[in-house]
């Protein structure tokens, strides 16, 4: 009962701090507003959505390389005798209908809405997988994840939006190429994009209070772990619990490296990492958030560094950005704080939206519920009678805050809040506000 009443709490604050001012009167929706359907707006001629290009991972994402009938990759393709779509596949070789399975889908959705926004009209793809070399190099009609596409009554005045109608259905990009045609990619199946979540691999460490280091994958709640505040001091914090726990997760990170001193971080596309603005040489990490994905060599990030006998944190540079693949799980601790030194590396405990301070002022109310449980339940002694268990643990297990695998439920809370409030700009492409990184 104790449980429910914490959660129906936290759901009434979390709703009334995320509809702040701040929040209202920017360019999300708006408090108290009903949501409409929404009007649809056609692209103009060489427009493209996102505005980024499309070989980036905010986009479909870069070229894996040329698939052909012979290749192992060829069977990555699939198909697509979706009888509401005409391909007009001049080379009949049945090629415009090959395409990844991810690319199939998005098209499929499309077809539905070209039906509805036109009736007695059809879907149609001029272009789809390439085997040919018709077009230029590092085209991602190579590898069956783009297509050409207009409406089957060829009526170019519907062209703006068909193109909007693609973005909608949800290519990852979408081109207002040509007056002839739309182009439209998605993000290949083994992307960055389509890994993302978690956090930290569980092989990171972190610093405890105690002495000594612990894996990530084994933090419990009691636990106090180094982090920083505000200000850029060094403190220990508590570890409250994991945004997201999955211990067989197969994730891209970026790699970032540092120089000197030379240490090494894994943090997935999305997570927010502490960069040091120009010409500063204090910690001052607080408005300095970027995506890791944003992180790029010769910027600054802040490490733990001994000095005369004293530990602080100092900027240092990255010497280098790279991915890797790791089936080590993927976990996204959250402290009091919400900061974590991670491999000696300063970083949020937060994702997805590169506001570091409104993610932090969202879990305020967790945070909240959880001292007060915390105060509520005291610290009991081990089964023999021996060395007390911490208050934090033993609320936690006691009122059923103790980590469990997945997407913590005020995660999946924020993120469909966020979402309702939030333009999807302000979001990170590659995950979810908050909820996972």
């Amino acid at each position: 009962m104790l449980l429910l009443l914490t959660r129906c709490f936290l759901v009434i604050l979390a709703s009334s701090l995320l509809v702040c001012p701040g929040l209202a009167c920017g360019p999300g929706r708006g408090f108290g507003k009903r949501r409409h359907p929404k009007k649809l707006t056609p692209l103009a001629y060489k427009q493209f959505i996102p505005n980024v290009a499309e070989k980036t991972l905010g986009a479909s994402g870069r070229y894996e390389g040329k698939i052909t009938r012979n290749s192992e990759r060829f069977k990555e393709l699939t198909p697509n005798y979706n009888p509401d779509i005409i391909f007009k596949d001049e080379e009949n070789t049945g090629a415009d209908r090959l395409m990844t399975q991810r690319c199939k889908d998005k098209l499929n959705a499309l077809a539905i809405s070209v039906m509805n926004q036109w009736p007695g009209v059809k879907l149609r793809v001029t272009e789809g997988w390439d085997e040919d070399g018709h077009h230029s190099e590092e085209s991602l009609h190579y590898e069956g994840r783009a297509v050409d596409i207009t409406t089957s009554d060829r009526d170019r005045s519907k062209y703006g939006m068909l193109a909007r109608l693609a973005v909608e259905a949800g290519f990852d990009w979408v081109y207002y190429e040509s007056k002839a045609h739309i182009h439209c990619s998605v993000k290949a199946e083994n992307s960055v994009a389509a890994k993302s979540g978690g956090c930290f691999p569980g092989s990171a460490t972190v610093h405890l209070e105690q002495g000594g280091t612990k894996l990530v994958k084994d933090l419990r709640p009691g636990d106090r772990v180094l982090a920083a505040d505000d200000q850029g001091r060094l403190l220990y914090s508590d570890f409250l619990t994991f945004l997201d726990r999955d211990e067989g997760a197969k994730k891209v990170f970026y790699v970032i490296e540092t120089r000197e001193p030379r240490e090494r971080l894994l943090l997935t596309a999305a997570h927010l990492l502490f960069v040091a603005p120009h010409n500063d040489s204090g910690p001052t990490p607080g408005p300095s958030a970027l995506f890791a994905s944003r992180v790029r060599p010769g910027q600054r990030v802040y490490v733990v560094a001994e000095r005369g006998g004293d530990r602080r944190l100092l900027p240092a540079a990255v010497h280098s950005v790279t991915l890797r693949e790791e089936e080590a799980g993927a976990y996204a601790p959250l402290t009091a704080h919400g900061t974590i030194l991670i491999n000696r590396v300063l970083a949020s405990c937060y994702a997805v939206i590169e506001e570091h301070s409104w993610a932090h002022r969202a879990f305020a109310p967790f945070r909240l519920a959880h001292a007060l449980l915390a105060a509520l339940a005291p610290a009991r002694t081990d089964g023999g009678g021996g060395s007390s268990i911490p208050a934090a643990q033993s609320a936690a297990e006691t009122r059923g805050m103790e980590p469990t695998a997945g997407i913590h439920w005020y995660s999946q809370l924020l993120y469909h809040i966020g979402t309702w409030l939030l333009d999807s700009e302000t979001l990170h492409p590659l995950g979810m506000a908050v909820k996972s990184s």
